[in-house]
């Protein structure tokens, strides 16, 4: 007797184990769900910092192409001011000297007017000269043979007067051409002189628009060299950040990796658990789970009578029963699937599975479970329409018509018994669960097995 109470505590507490390795398992799942979606991330984190670094090296190269080109830049515009300066001066110094020449001209003005004056003073001389030399041929003729040489002399005075006269005319003629043109000289040259004042004007605000450019130059380079240097630093930081994240990444796989590890040997030891829980179950020993294993038998007693009445009176179909052509339902989230079998499962199983679950307030829900996971009908508590954009309400109270597979319903599905008792995490999706125990009986038809009859309770 007291061995028999000994056994039932040991499975007792085994199943207890199990259910606490569910939890812990469930709970590891989900932080190892977090880790992996971290690693990810930082995946995506590291190709960003990879093309991050890339862009760096490019941004740090066009800074050192931008401090190469101001520098020449610089020299150029050097070198091009003091070939304008030069050539500013050039300009200058010819405008300054048609400003001298203008001077000049008009100072040969008065000069070309003084020999003018003079060359009407000599056709005057000569006017007078040659009157002079008349009156001398007149006079030595009337002097006979004593003054004939005297008129000679009379008469070359005469002749070199009227040569004197002709040309001093032609000298007055040529001044005055002379200085017609040196008048239109000097006009031309004030035109000149006013454009050359214009142009100095424009030499000055050329001077003052170089100085200008070569102050921006140098300015320019002053933060091409800012720019290099600020680069610079950026990308010794970005090198730096990158071989953290680096770093970090290589140990949050690791710990990634062993979280796996330590997954996997707490799912042993929850497989290891629920197989003494199940043996202690098997050893025909009174416990908390006795009534909850025969109420199990019970309903899937129940429902394997109701499909092979409908089998036998041709509402069901074999094929039926046993289709796995799951088709999904548009607008499900999660997503529903429908077969051949559900109708008939909805309307013959479902009011069994509600009639046992209420049997006990320990009893969580009863459903049916094919080979693959699949649910074709729930209780009808848990299978309600599902609401649009709820996904979160869907996966509690839409469960009906949902694929669902863990390790220790893998188990059930796979191994041979009567019944398996086990301890399990009940998947609500999106990482949330919950640790319960039930009561898997295997379903066969016709020698084929078709799935199980789960049980699930809290106690």
């Amino acid at each position: 007797m007291e061995n028999n109470i000994l056994l039932s505590e040991i499975g007792e507490r085994c199943g207890d184990v199990s259910l606490q390795c569910s939890d812990i398992a469930g709970y590891l799942n989900q932080l190892n769900a977090n880790i992996q979606g971290d690693v990810s991330r930082l995946i995506d984190l590291r190709q960003v910092m990879a093309a991050l670094s890339r862009t760096q090296a490019e941004n740090s190269n066009a800074a050192r192409h931008l401090q190469d080109t101001s520098l020449s830049a610089e020299d150029i515009i050097g070198q091009c001011r003091a070939a304008i300066a030069e050539s500013l001066d050039h300009v200058t110094s010819l405008v300054q000297r048609v400003t001298g020449l203008e001077s000049r001209l008009r100072d040969f003005l008065p000069i070309i007017e003084t020999v003018g004056g003079i060359s009407e003073q000599l056709r005057e001389i000569a006017r007078k000269t040659r009157m002079l030399g008349l009156n001398a041929s007149i006079e030595a003729a009337r002097g006979g043979e004593a003054t004939r040489s005297f008129t000679v002399v009379a008469d070359e005075i005469r002749f070199l007067a009227e040569r004197a006269d002709h040309s001093a005319a032609s000298v007055g003629e040529q001044l005055g051409e002379l200085d017609k043109r040196a008048r239109a000289l000097i006009g031309g040259v004030e035109e000149n002189i006013r454009q050359g004042q214009s142009t100095g004007i424009h030499i000055d605000e050329l001077r003052t628009a170089m100085d200008r450019i070569g102050g921006l130059v140098t300015a320019f380079r002053a933060r091409s060299s800012d720019i290099a240097d600020s680069t610079a630093e950026a990308s010794h930081d970005v090198r730096q950040l990158s071989q953290g994240l680096d770093h970090f990444s290589t140990a949050s796989m690791e710990h990634a990796r062993q979280l796996d590890e330590v997954v996997e040997r707490v799912n042993r030891l929850e497989g290891y658990a629920n197989d003494m829980f199940n043996s202690a179950a098997h050893a025909g020993l009174e416990s908390r789970n006795s009534r909850f294993i025969a109420l199990g038998l019970e309903g899937a007693a129940e429902v394997v009578r109701a499909i092979e009445d409908g089998l036998a009176r041709g509402l069901l179909g074999r094929a039926a029963l046993f289709d796995t052509d799951y088709q999904p339902l548009p607008g499900t989230d999660p997503v529903q699937y429908r077969n051949r079998f559900v109708p008939f499962a909805d309307t013959a199983i479902r009011p069994l599975l509600d009639a046992q679950t209420v049997r006990d307030q320990a009893i969580v829900g009863c459903c049916l479970i094919d080979r693959n996971g699949f649910l074709p009908t729930h209780i009808s508590e848990k299978s309600q329409p599902q609401r649009q954009g709820q996904r979160k309400w869907n996966l509690e109270n839409a469960r009906n018509r949902q694929i669902f597979m863990d390790s220790q319903t893998r188990r059930a599905l796979d191994a041979e018994g009567d019944f398996f008792l086990y301890s399990y995490r009940q998947d609500f999706g999106d990482g949330h669960y919950r640790a319960l125990r039930s009561v898997f009986v295997p379903l066969r038809f016709d020698g084929q097995r078709w799935g199980l009859y789960e049980l699930g309770y809290l106690i």
